[in-house]
């Protein structure tokens, strides 16, 4: 099997590597095996078939990762796939701790990979919740119905932008914090802008 080549905009995020890097070296390696294209994506490497978004490779202080992007949609007979939390809808993750278990999975992991390249293929998409579905904060709640002009504004927003503002609001466990969040991105919210824009 000819392997695809690796991406010279790449490189850098696995020659800064320092706790992982050989754990994402070998991961590089198996996944630009199973003819995937190489390209750099939110800081990371990211792969894709043709222009559609596979796998991406990410570590973290704890471990280094596979992300899915659509591993809610994929089989997972070995019982590897981790929803990273509640609010992750599509993407699943597969987490390293050691090359030795990268090596240990390595078939296991190009399957995975050919299925995730399939179910883009296919053309299926994962069914995310809507965004009424999601819980609303109470401090949000009361800035509702004290303030209609801001309750439209929200509203207004694509289901996407609702949907960040829902998850960074409810975040925070304490009633001040989330308090504070919803009166900081009020102007941005009247704008018409979204969490990150």
């Amino acid at each position: 099997m000819t392997k695809y080549s690796t991406n010279s905009k790449v490189d850098f995020y696995f020659e800064k590597a320092e706790k992982w890097k050989a754990e994402i070296e070998q991961m590089r390696e198996i996944v630009l095996d199973c003819h995937l294209s190489e390209e750099l994506k939110w800081g990371s490497p990211c792969y894709t078939f043709e222009k559609a978004n596979i796998v991406l490779i990410h570590y973290f202080k704890e471990y280094c990762a596979f992300l899915f992007f659509k591993g809610a949609l994929m089989n997972d007979p070995d019982n590897i796939l981790i929803q990273q939390s509640d609010n992750v809808q599509a993407a699943r993750q597969v987490r390293f701790t050691n090359v030795q278990d990268i090596l240990a999975k390595k078939e296991i992991l190009k399957k995975y990979i050919f299925e995730a390249a399939e179910i883009e293929k296919s053309g299926r998409k994962v069914e995310l919740k809507k965004v009424s579905e999601f819980e609303i904060a109470e401090e949000l709640k009361y800035k509702f119905d004290s303030d209609a002009d801001f309750k439209t504004a929200f509203y207004a927003l694509t289901p996407g932008r609702q949907r960040a503002y829902l998850l960074h609001f409810s975040q925070p466990k304490q009633s001040k914090t989330r308090e504070a969040r919803v009166e900081k991105n009020i102007p941005r919210i009247l704008d018409g802008k979204g969490l990150n824009d």
